[in-house]
């Protein structure tokens, strides 16, 4: 009995569905996690209280963010049994003890530390309450990579054979460490931090922008701006790397992702030109139009000038992916991690001109609208990139091994409807709750008047009461 082709594609819109809002929480999570481990660190140095106020008002932020996730991910993991039951019964050795050990040293490991990060303030000291928000940021990391190297090996399976219907494990190194994960992990976990950089840029500049707590918010976004000024640089290159290695074990995904029909030219020579706006023919073995500059996937994919880039036309009609999706989703990517750079760019140049004062910051107002737009953008490239990712690997469930016609459950058409529909109502109400209550917070702004935390259930401004003088009989409380 095989899936029937409508049966396949409500599986796998339905898991998109599903993936697709669960991947906006996590990058926020790790990244988060990282920046309030540095603002609570600089507080216990400097003693400065605005570093105490921007820690506990973006702790309420990450609080909710990570309530959403965690909703979104148990969700998802429910929908892996359900619609790719046949999958996870099949890769069950290998996947089944990469998410054990990422229950094990993130969910687990994470769960024993975010209860004393959120409610531990006043009641432990503060060197074990930064130990807990690392641990937090530690684990929220190491989850990424369990989630990065199940996912990485779908897309070159390696250490593995497929036999009697099962991946079975010949090399646990090889299978970790395979080709994809090397530059992948990396590839996202940059992507958590400017994600959550940006946020953070984001919110801030609301916060300048509409005049409140200008001298408050005007560190983090001056700090923000300055990390951005590597790390968006740095994505891009990583970005640049993780294509290689695309190109060499996933050729049919980057001719999908390029629109790369012809490894050749109609004379015989390479065809090295790059699109920047093309779409298929009915026949799809070619492009009914495209604007193309010559050269540059060459320049891109090989570094040099003439060098191959294989083509759809070298894979089996049966095994090439569709090509929109993966062509103008990887485009989004681009140009969104492109747009970011400019925006720390411009930031930094400000910076240099000493126009990120506290007297002068709320003057530029152009730039400080720029970088709440931009704050929408990280969230735009990693969506885009995971549907670049997932979508130029089909027909594949696993590249070469696993078809997704055979890795998805069989049930009625109905069922799929049913679950799509359950899963979508469900996505939609944490989404719309994650977002009611994150402007919430931010529309009330930090709190400014509670006493700073000190130590144990100390705290400033509650000063113990003066011991009684000598001879003094003590105070009671006397009954009504």
């Amino acid at each position: 009995m095989t899936n029937s082709p409508l049966s396949v594609m409500l599986s796998r819109l339905d898991f998109a569905w599903i993936t697709s809002f669960h991947i906006l929480y996590p990058p926020l999570t790790i990244g988060l996690a990282v920046i309030l481990f540095l603002f609570e660190w600089r507080w216990m140095q400097t003693k400065d209280e605005q570093w105490y106020r921007l820690t506990r008002f973006f702790e309420k932020l990450f609080i909710i963010n990570f309530g959403a996730g965690v909703a979104t991910g148990i969700t998802m993991e429910m929908a892996f049994g359900i619609l790719y039951g046949p999958f996870s019964q099949a890769a069950g050795p290998f996947f089944g003890q990469v998410l054990g050990y990422e229950t094990i040293t993130a969910f687990m490991y994470e769960a024993g530390f975010i209860g004393l990060m959120i409610f531990g303030w006043g009641k432990i000291s503060k060197k074990m309450h930064l130990f807990a928000t690392f641990n937090v940021a530690l684990s929220s990391s190491f989850s990424a990579m369990w989630i990065l190297v199940a996912n990485s090996w779908m897309q070159t399976p390696t250490g593995v054979v497929f036999k009697d219907g099962m991946f079975q494990v010949t090399n646990w190194y090889d299978a970790i460490l395979n080709p994809d994960v090397i530059l992948g992990f990396p590839h996202m976990l940059i992507a958590c931090f400017e994600l959550a950089l940006f946020f953070m840029a984001g919110v801030a500049a609301w916060f300048v922008l509409t005049k409140r707590h200008v001298a408050l918010f005007t560190r983090p976004l001056k700090y923000a701006i300055l990390a951005l000024l590597v790390i968006a640089p740095l994505q891009v290159y990583v970005g640049d790397g993780l294509g290689q290695v695309v190109s060499r074990d996933q050729p049919a995904a980057l001719a999908a992702m390029e629109g790369h029909y012809h490894t050749f030219n109609k004379d015989g020579s390479v065809n090295t030109g790059w699109h920047v706006v093309a779409w298929p023919n009915a026949k799809g073995d070619g492009n009914a139009f495209a604007i193309t500059i010559p050269h540059v996937l060459s320049l891109l994919e090989t570094h040099s000038w003439n060098g191959k880039v294989q083509g759809l036309d070298s894979i089996k009609p049966q095994d090439r992916p569709p090509v929109v999706v993966p062509f103008y989703a990887f485009r989004v990517m681009v140009a969104s991690g492109m747009a970011l750079v400019l925006v720390a760019l411009w930031g930094t140049l400000l910076v240099v001109r000493r126009r990120f004062s506290v007297a002068r910051i709320a003057e530029q107002t152009w730039f400080l609208r720029s970088v709440i737009g931009a704050a929408f953008l990280p969230y735009l490239a990693v969506w885009t990139g995971w549907w670049t990712r997932e979508v130029a690997r089909q027909p594949w469930l696993v590249y070469g091994l696993m078809r997704t016609s055979a890795g998805v459950s069989r049930m009625p058409i109905a069922a799929e409807i049913f679950w799509m529909v359950g899963y979508m109502g469900f996505e939609l109400a944490v989404l719309g709750g994650a977002w009611y209550f994150i402007a919430k917070m931010i529309r009330k702004g930090p709190d400014m008047t509670s006493p700073v935390i000190e130590e144990g259930h100390q705290s400033l401004g509650h000063m113990e009461a003066p011991a009684p003088q000598a001879g003094a009989s003590p105070s009671y409380p006397r009954p009504a």
